[in-house]
Formats: structure tokens, sequence, C-alpha cells
């Protein structure tokens, strides 16, 4: 097989020895039944988690901007917190140290305890921490709760990635991992005109308004979210709204794929050992953090260039809309097409070209008709590229144990992008964020040119395993019982 054709599971390299004929076949159309049951009741509950998350934590982070600051004073968190220099980016950057730390322990417990009890103990936990955070009264509190959050928070988009790649056939994943991402951009969207809508309460019962937008989005996300340990699929082969029959298909074809694959389900401690030490994981995490900087600046750089043109924070968060909207649509188009050509490395680099053009843009120019355009253009190719490298690196990590640690290890290390991007976007560099826009267009045009690294690393594997399998060599590496054993093609 070459190289470069398009690989699902199911492709073996000639010559392979399974013992797929051990195992029984089944019912195609049962396991259409199965899957199509997954897109309408699993799916659905992934987004509204999302978008709950991210709301939760943009409660702080979206009035980091210097035109949102401008509304959290009106709120009175400022005052009431007491507030002062550069207190607030650190309660934004603080959520980052626990988040990181998290993530590999969230997701191997997903994968060995079950995704509903696991994601509903983590979704209540925030939930309650974004609660509470309605009756804190001092910086120190306020970094306890954003701490607290971020531990709480950080297995979520890894687990549900993970849960992703254990349902759906690899060439069918990015559609509906970028299903997550639209959720995160509509929050992005919608965020602002939440807390607007709040603040117009004013203070009720001796609370301030900043109050209640934490107290009632932490009330409706504790209903919402404890509902996951009923509602939410234990994992592809146990899930409440799967028949008998199709939840053995659904056993079975697992099984059947990972014959085919070459791997076990069996958990071994050397398989976190092997995430930890794989060097395409490290890779694409330079590669995600380089584009989440990006992303950062495109969502603190929007409102204030809007802002600019005279119009109020209430009206910059309509027409950011628009941006949103462009995304979403960019989003599943480039997401849908990555599965149909199974072209992962050509369409997450086809996502960087008008990111790379945007920011060139609004560093190399001060007009504001300009800038906007730009960012409808970084709009375009941010999202996408985020979730087509996921994609591609889960597509890439065999087995379950082993993704389960890598792939919350590259979002990790992609998330710390979120301690650089707060400091590089400082109020000081309004309205145009040379330094910020500056540096986003250099770590994108690291994100572009790195996919052509991360392409060569694996078409390389797949040529020795090629060649190792013909006998060109002369051996046969047998010595891993993962990805990188013989029998495992990586999706290009």
């Amino acid at each position: 097989m070459d190289a470069d054709e398009k690989v699902v599971p199911g492709d073996v390299i000639d010559g392979q020895e399974g013992s797929v004929e051990s195992l029984p076949d089944f019912d195609r159309a049962a396991e259409s039944r199965a899957l199509r049951k997954f897109d309408i009741f699993a799916l659905p509950q992934m987004m509204i988690v999302m978008l709950v998350a991210y709301l939760d934590r943009s409660n702080i982070a979206w009035s980091l901007s210097p035109d949102a600051l401008w509304n959290a004073k009106v709120f009175g968190l400022v005052e009431g917190l007491h507030l002062h220099g550069n207190q607030f980016n650190n309660i934004s950057t603080v959520f980052y140290a626990t988040y990181v730390v998290f993530e590999v322990p969230w997701v191997i417990a997903v994968k060995r305890f079950g995704a509903n009890r696991v994601l509903a103990i983590a979704l209540v936990c925030w939930s309650v921490v974004t609660l509470c955070t309605g009756f804190i009264h001092n910086y120190a509190q306020a970094l306890a709760m954003r701490l607290l959050l971020g531990a709480a928070e950080a297995g979520l988009f890894p687990s549900q990635a993970f849960v992703i790649s254990t349902i759906w056939d690899r060439q069918d994943c990015a559609k509906r991992i970028c299903l997550l991402y639209m959720a995160a951009a509509l929050s992005g969207a919608f965020g602002g005109l939440i807390a607007y809508g709040v603040e117009t309460m004013g203070t009720r019962l001796g609370l301030a308004a900043w109050r209640w937008l934490f107290i009632i989005e932490g009330a409706v996300s504790v209903a919402l979210c404890s509902m996951a340990w009923f509602t939410l699929p234990r994992s592809s082969e146990q899930a409440w709204f799967l028949t008998e029959e199709e939840n053995e298909v659904m056993r079975v074809r697992r099984a059947r794929n990972a014959a085919y694959q070459g791997n076990t389900d069996t958990f071994k401690p050397h398989h976190i050992r092997q995430a930890f030490t794989d060097l395409q994981v490290y890779l694409a995490a330079i590669l995600q953090f380089g584009n989440t900087v990006s992303q950062f600046g495109f969502s603190t750089f929007l409102p204030t260039l809007l802002t600019g043109f005279g119009y109020t924070s209430l009206q910059a968060n309509y027409l950011s809309i628009p941006c949103y909207v462009v995304a979403a649509i960019s989003l599943f188009a480039w997401a849908s097409l990555s599965d149909r050509l199974g072209k992962r490395a050509l369409i997450s680099f086809i996502c960087c070209l008008p990111c790379v053009l945007g920011y060139a843009i609004v560093v190399g120019t001060s007009n504001k008709a300009a800038g906007y355009f730009a960012m409808y253009m970084c709009a375009a190719g941010i999202y996408p590229y985020n979730a087509v490298l996921t994609t591609w690196v889960s597509n890439n990590i065999a087995p379950d144990y082993k993704r389960s640690a890598a792939l919350p290890l590259f979002v990790c290390l992609a998330n710390i992008s979120g301690i650089v991007a707060s400091q590089i976007y400082p109020a000081s560099d309004a309205p145009r964020y040379i330094t910020g826009n500056a540096t986003s267009l250099a770590l994108e045009s690291l994100s572009c040119c790195g996919v052509g690294l991360l392409w060569l690393l694996l078409r390389r594997r797949n040529l020795r395993k090629s060649m190792e399998q013909t006998g060109e060599t002369g051996q046969s590496n047998t010595s891993y019982d993962d990805d990188r054993g013989p029998n495992f093609l990586y999706a290009l």
C-alpha cells in the first residue's frame, strides 16, 4: 500500500497476520443504527457541555480586553475584589496552571471508569466552583477559584475528543470533533451578550451584578451537568440508548478494528510511557500551541478593533457574531472535506494560509476596515486548523490506553499558550496590539510550516513499516505494541 493513500481502520500492510478471522462478523445495518444514535444522543450533549464550560470559563476571561474591562468595572468586579495592577490578568493566567496538569489524569479515568461517570463528576465540580465564585471577596479567593476551575475543567475537551475517537472510524472523526470547537466558538459569540444581559439586572438582594453572572451560570450548569451521569454513554460498547444487539455490534466492531491494527484494549503501564515518549505528540503540540496563541489574539483584538470604529461594547459584541459565523461555516466545511479526502496534513496547511495573511494585514496597516476584513480571514482558518490537527493526532495514536494519555498531553502542552497569550496582549498595547499580533503572525507561520515536518515524520514511519513487511530492510520491528508497531498505518 502506498503511504500517501487514505488510511482508515481496517487498512493493513500487505503480509499482516491477524486474528480477525476468529471474530464474528456483525450486522452493518445495526452498526449504522448504533452510530446514528450516538450522533443523535451523544454529540448534542457534548456540544452543550462545551458551550456551558466555555461560558463559565469566560466569565472572567472575556473581561480581559481593554474594552470589556470597562464593562467589568461597571459590573463592580474590580472594586468588589479590590483588584489593582496586573491582578486581573493574573486571575486569567492562573487558570492554566491546574488546567495543564490535570488533563492527562482525567482522560485516563474516562477510559478506565467510563465517560458518563468521570465527566459527570468533573462537570458538577466546575459548576459548583463557578457558583461559589459569585461569593468571593478578595484577590486570593479569586485565584483559588480559578485554580479549582482549571482542575475540574481540564479533561473536558480531550476526554470528549477521546470518546469520539473510540466510537467513529477515523475517517469520520473530524466533522464530529469540529462540533466541539463550534460550540466553543458560539460561546465566544454570545458570552459577552449574556454578561451584558445580567449586568442590566443591577444589584439584587444585596449582590452586585457581576456576582449574579457567576451564580446564575453556575446554577444552570449544576442542573444541566448533573444529568450527565445518566445521559452520557459510558463507552462505545455501553450506552443506555443502544439495544443489546447494537451494544454487541459495537463491541465486535471495536475488537475487529483492534485486531486489524495490531493492538489491544488491555491496559499496560508502558502505554503511558509510550505516550510521553512519542515525538509526534510533542511536534503536534508545538503546532497547536502556535495556532492557539493566534486564536487568543483574534478574540482579544476583534472587540478592540470594533470599538475603535466608534461602536459601544455591546454593539461590538453584535458585530463580532458574523466573524464567528464565518468561523463555524469554515470549521465544518474544512473538517468534512478532511474526512472525505483523508488528507489531514493538506487541509491543516491550507487552513493556516488565511491566518498568516490576516495577521500580516493587521500588523502591516492601521486601516480599521482592512483589519476587520483580516479578522474574517483569521476566523476562517484558526478554528478548523485546531479541529483537523486534533483529529489527526487522535487518528494516529493507538491503542486506546496510549491515546487516553497522549491526546490530553497534546492538548495540555498546547494550552500553555493561554499563559503566554494573556501576557503578550497587555492593555497598554491597545488598539493595535503590535507585539501580540506580530507574535501571533510568527507562531501561525510556524504552525503552517510545521505541518510539513509532522507529515514527513509520519510518512517516514509508514515507509519504514512497508519496507519491513516486504523484507527490504532484512528485519521486522516488533518491539512496539502501539501505533509504532508494524501493523499500524498512519493517516496523512
